[in-house]
């Protein structure tokens, strides 16, 4: 019994030496067959080195880099009651007021450059549906895909908010392109299918005098 007390005793002391007391503090290196990359060389969020010159890690955004998702985590990151100009805007990007209505026009100014990007974008989403006048007449129509006209008095009427709505979501058979185009491309169709409608029911004395004498006005 004794000779057991002894080599248990030895056997604690033995393993107390080699491995520590569980919990204790050292300033030695552990030792580590797989580190697992529990140590990595790299810049963290907000912290310096003395690579580049500004010693930021945080760097800026590289030119011509492609924005990666669409938007869409803007209403998890910020309130519903959040302001602010440009993509970071509740209206901006769905088109609607803060209490849930579609706005009345368009949250950004009308240009050329707008109107170009609109038809170029309307040609490749929308045309073979709706046609190249917005009338319905696309090229799906023959197969039973019967696209809106824009033309008809209730969209006429619509708000430029709901034009969005649709173009971003879809409606019906339609599909949502939200996922294919930024906020500025689905605006910029919205502007040239104002055109489209306007193009019909444009009064005679808004047109060029050119223009009216060919129809013979």
């Amino acid at each position: 019994m004794r000779i057991f007390l002894i080599l248990y005793a030895f056997v604690i002391v033995a393993t107390v030496s080699i491995l520590g007391f569980r919990g204790s503090l050292t300033r030695k290196t552990p030792i580590e067959v797989f580190s697992d990359m529990d140590r990595q060389a790299k810049y963290k969020p907000q912290a310096s080195n003395s690579f580049f010159d500004d010693a930021r890690d945080d760097r800026p955004i590289p030119p011509n880099t492609v924005a990666r998702g669409n938007y869409h985590n803007q209403e998890e990151v910020f309130s519903a009651d959040y302001i602010a100009e440009g993509i970071s805007s509740t209206v901006y990007r769905t088109g609607k007021n803060l209490d849930g209505s579609f706005i009345e026009t368009m949250p950004i100014s009308a240009s050329n450059e707008l109107m170009q990007l609109g038809r170029k974008k309307y040609d490749i989403f929308c045309t073979s549906c709706h046609g190249a006048a917005g009338d319905g007449n696309g090229v799906t129509k023959p197969y039973g895909v019967l696209a809106a006209s824009y033309h008809d008095d209730r969209l006429r009427g619509e708000t430029d908010g709901y034009l969005y709505e649709v173009i971003s979501n879809g409606k019906g058979l339609m599909y949502g392109l939200k996922d294919r185009i930024t906020p500025e491309e689905r605006w910029a169709i919205v502007l040239y299918m104002r055109a489209l409608q306007f193009s019909q029911y444009a009064p005679a004395d808004r047109m060029p005098e050119q223009q009216r004498k060919e129809i013979g006005l």
